[in-house]
């Protein structure tokens, strides 16, 4: 019982952190190259972003 109580404890205040500090830690996984790319590639993969982010810097109208 104590090691359920344990668990979940320890899984809501790792959530907690990660909840508070989430920009902070996306600036310092995206300070890497590797996983900036990542995250590019696979916004860009998407056909609805990639089409907006091309009008946005190319040109043209924009439906946002």
């Amino acid at each position: 019982m104590t090691r359920v109580l344990t668990s979940i404890f320890m899984i809501g205040s790792i959530g907690y952190v990660v909840f508070r500090y989430r920009y902070r830690i996306i600036n310092a996984l995206l300070g890497f190259g590797f996983f900036r790319r990542l995250a590019v590639t696979s916004m860009m993969s998407m056909p609805g972003i990639k089409r907006k982010m091309m009008q946005t810097v190319f040109g043209g109208p924009s439906d946002w």
